[in-house]
């Protein structure tokens, strides 16, 4: 597991492109048979992409987690960008298609993960925060995720955000997790932007063609920097941080929050005129 630490504004605002990069870009989650994970120290999250090919895969508590199994205190939330596969838990399975979702309670010891085929593995893709108690394991596909549309083709922004793990389609501690979803010829994401000072955020980039990228906007509003984000690859938002992007292409992205609250809409709205 990589262990991330917190970042000041006053001092990532100096930071060169690589050393932006290493702080907040996450790439290479997508491994065949391995589980990549990123611990960031702001409000404590774990990022982490599973590839099972040839073999089940299981989630292990390290050292960085100081207990007997990753979900003591902890929940989960999954989403799978590849192809059909399994996740068990504790010896129940759960098949998860392409953008299917499942919200694992705090408490449940065994976690594992494998693909229907190996010539078109799952990806599942999963934001893990610590809990207080314990809430029902869910099942969510897209059809049941709450739909909000948002943006115009005037503003090339039209879009559709799916919340699958929040408040009004099942309960959790503190995680809410879904993905946005633009349609063709529309580019931007989360703009005009915010930041929300109650919570972090953390945005995976995908369906995106490889000679594509993204130009993910990130810093404070008056201080804005900007990292150049490929396929598949994840962005950590600290809460000061505003959070959006432009691609070369239309896109699909995964954003999860953790911290104060989970009020979606609770943000701190920047003005156009103000951003620098």
């Amino acid at each position: 597991m990589e262990i991330r630490y917190s970042t000041h504004c006053e001092d990532a605002k100096h930071y060169t492109t690589d050393r932006l990069r290493k702080e907040f870009l996450i790439q290479n989650l997508f491994v065949c048979d391995e589980i990549k994970m990123v611990y960031s120290h702001i409000d404590r999250i774990i990022v982490g992409g599973v590839k099972p090919v040839e073999k089940t895969l299981y989630l292990e508590a390290g050292k960085e987690l100081g207990v007997s199994y990753f979900l003591e205190r902890r929940e989960l939330g999954i989403i799978n960008i590849g192809g059909k596969g399994t996740v068990i838990l504790d010896g129940q399975e759960y098949e998860l298609n392409n953008k299917d979702g499942l919200y694992v309670g705090m408490g449940t010891k065994e976690v594992g993960f494998k693909s229907a085929d190996k010539n078109n593995p799952a990806k599942f893709y999963f934001n893990s925060a610590p809990a207080h108690t314990t809430y029902p394991t869910v099942k969510i596909d897209i059809t049941k995720a709450n739909a909000r549309k948002l943006g115009s083709d005037e503003q090339s922004n039209k879009r559709t955000i799916y919340q699958y793990i929040h408040p009004d389609v099942l309960k959790t501690c503190q995680l809410t997790m879904g993905l946005t979803m633009l349609e063709p010829n529309n580019m931007w994401n989360t703009m005009p932007c915010h930041t929300h000072e109650r919570r972090m955020e953390v945005y995976l980039y995908f369906d995106l063609p490889d000679d594509s990228v993204v130009f993910h906007l990130m810093g404070e509003p008056n201080e804005t920097r900007h990292i150049v984000v490929r396929n598949e690859e994840a962005v950590i938002s600290p809460s000061w941080s505003i959070h959006s992007g432009v691609g070369t292409h239309n896109y699909t992205f995964i954003w999860g929050m953790v911290g104060e609250n989970q009020t979606f809409d609770d943000m701190d709205h920047v003005n156009m005129k103000d951003l620098r």
